[in-house]
């Protein structure tokens, strides 16, 4: 028995609500949060298991949604390592959550890459839709995540790190990182 399963047993299995909401494609709520969500984290690893996790922010909407199994996140200029990019080459499968701020449940969405060539940017009219653009704000490429799986993450997390309590938003607005190596 592996230990995964081993978990299971003892604590009673997987919940049944946890059981009954991976969906294989986005349903009315889950795309309603998504168009509502400024901010992602992409996941992705190469074929030896290498990480990268990668924010991805915008207007509320910025990643598209091309239909119920599919998405068309943006790529814009930034450091250019190309992290993500590198791991798509020895393995196509990638993984997004998608939160709201000041809201606790997340989405979760995992499926396989392609990467959208500019002529998929143009048959969608994608450009950046993002605050405080910079000179480094363009459009560099694009991303198409088949969806293999989608589904609502409770919000347990953010309650643990009361994540979204303003007076601690507000004082860490005025830290600097230097700060932090007094904490």
């Amino acid at each position: 028995m592996s230990r995964v399963e081993a978990l299971r047993e003892e604590l009673g299995g997987v919940h049944p609500g946890a059981a009954k909401k991976v969906k294989d494609h986005l349903d009315d709520y889950l795309t309603a949060f998504i168009n509502n969500s400024p901010f992602a984290v992409l996941a992705t690893s190469n074929a030896t298991g290498d990480c990268d996790a990668s924010p991805k922010g915008g207007l509320p909407g910025f990643i598209k949604i091309v239909d119920e199994r599919t998405l068309l996140i943006p790529d814009l200029g930034g450091n250019r390592l190309f992290q993500s990019y590198e791991n798509f080459e020895t393995n196509s499968k990638a993984g997004l959550i998608f939160m709201i701020p000041g809201m606790s449940v997340t989405v979760r969405v995992n499926g396989k890459v392609t990467l959208a060539d500019e002529a998929t940017l143009a048959d969608h009219a994608i450009v950046p839709e993002i605050n405080n653009p910079d000179d480094n704000s363009n459009l560099v490429q694009g991303i198409l995540l088949s969806i293999d799986e989608a589904y609502f993450h409770c919000p347990r997390a953010f309650q643990f790190a009361d994540l979204w309590d303003t007076e601690t938003i507000a004082a860490n607005s005025e830290r600097s990182l230097s700060s932090l190596l007094s904490s």
